[in-house]
């Protein structure tokens, strides 16, 4: 184990475990890249299903918390308006739909 602690440059089972959630957080991030792409090709034209925003969200609080335990200024800044914006989309989508509902 301590090839990966030195691979990964931790030098604790808790920075482990915060790298563990840090690379989960970048593997739903990427994983909306997935969705939508997928999504796309089934319907030949670009398009940006609901769980690409989910994910979005997911992916983001997760490397949020990971910035904030790294206390990485730049990097809680960028995720924290990400998250806002991901939050913001899923309320106008949400919204649409009721208004299209009624």
């Amino acid at each position: 184990m301590e090839q990966v602690f030195r691979i990964l440059a931790v030098s604790n089972w808790t920075e482990f475990l915060w790298v563990m959630i840090g690379l989960g957080g970048q593997l739903l991030f990427t994983a909306r890249f997935l969705v939508q792409w997928i999504a796309s090709e089934r319907a030949r034209r670009s398009v940006v299903p609901l769980a690409f925003w989910y994910l979005s969200i997911g992916g983001g609080f997760i490397l949020f918390a990971y910035a904030v335990y790294r206390k990485d200024p730049v990097f809680i800044l960028g995720q924290s308006m990400g998250v806002f914006i991901y939050c913001r989309n899923l309320w106008l989508i949400h919204a649409e739909r009721r208004k299209i509902a009624r």
